[in-house]
C-alpha cells in the first residue's frame, strides 16, 4: 500500500511505481484520462478506455488506481493551485500591468490544462469534492481579501470599499471569464479586465499617482 496522507481527497493509492518503466505508466494513465473526461466528460469514460488510451491493459489501472474518481482526484490535487485565480500584490507600483500578466497567465494555463470543464459536470454528484473545493476558494478568498485589507491600511483604496464583496467579486470575474469568451465569441482582453477591477480597488487619484511613480503617464 501506498504511504498516502489519508487526510487528503485522493485517499490511498492502490501501489506507488517505483521503477521508471512502471512511474511512465501511470502518467499515461493520468495524461489519458485527463484527456478522455475533457472529449468524452467524466461519466462517459470508463477505466477501461484510459488504459486503452494509454496503451496498458485494465488490469495496470487498477495497480495504481482504485477507480476513475481517484485519478480525477489526482489530477485535480496536482493543479489545484492552477485552477484557482491568482492572487495579487495589490501594492504593486503598477497594479493594472500586474493584473494583466497574472490573468493572461492564469487562463492559458488554464485552458492549457482543461480539467476545468470536467468540474461542472462532477461538483453537483460528489459532495466531498464540492467541500474541497469550496474550502480552496475560501482559503484564496481569505488570501485576495489579506491582500486588500494592507492596500486599505495604506490608504491606497477607496475609503468606503466593502473588501468581502469585492473579493468575491474579484474571484468569480476571473473564475467566469472563459465562459464570457465562449459565449460572446469575442477573445478575452486582459488588459481590459484589469482595468475593472483596478477601478473597484483604487480611486482613480491613486490609480494616477501609481502612474506618475512608476514612470507612466493614465492610459
Amino acid at each position: 500500500m501506498s504511504e498516502r496522507d489519508e487526510g487528503q481527497l485522493v485517499g490511498v493509492f492502490p501501489s506507488i511505481p517505483k521503477q521508471i518503466r512502471a512511474q511512465k505508466k501511470r502518467l499515461a494513465l493520468l495524461e489519458s484520462g485527463r484527456s478522455l473526461f475533457i472529449e468524452k466528460g467524466y461519466e462517459q469514460t470508463t477505466a477501461k478506455d484510459i488504459a486503452s488510451h494509454a496503451g496498458v491493459a485494465t488490469g495496470t489501472f487498477y495497480r495504481y488506481f482504485s477507480d476513475k474518481r481517484q485519478l480525477l482526484l489526482a489530477l485535480l490535487e496536482d493543479k489545484m493551485e492552477e485552477l484557482l485565480p491568482p492572487v495579487p500584490n495589490w501594492m504593486h507600483r503598477n497594479p493594472e500591468q500586474l493584473l494583466t500578466s497574472l490573468l493572461e497567465h492564469y487562463i492559458n494555463s488554464l485552458e492549457a490544462i482543461g480539467i476545468h470543464r470536467v468540474l461542472p459536470e462532477l461538483l453537483p454528484k460528489d459532495p466531498e469534492l464540492s467541500e474541497v473545493m469550496l474550502e480552496a476558494r475560501k482559503s484564496l478568498h481569505a488570501r485576495i481579501y489579506k491582500g486588500l485589507q494592507s492596500a486599505k491600511d495604506e490608504g491606497l483604496t477607496w475609503e468606503d470599499l466593502d473588501l468581502d464583496t469585492v473579493t468575491w467579486t474579484i474571484i468569480l470575474m476571473v473564475e467566469n471569464s472563459p465562459e464570457k469568451e465562449e459565449q460572446s465569441g469575442s477573445p478575452l482582453e486582459y488588459d481590459e479586465m484589469a482595468k475593472v477591477i483596478c477601478r473597484l480597488v483604487f480611486p482613480p487619484q491613486i490609480m494616477e499617482k501609481m502612474y506618475e511613480s512608476n514612470g507612466e503617464t493614465k492610459r
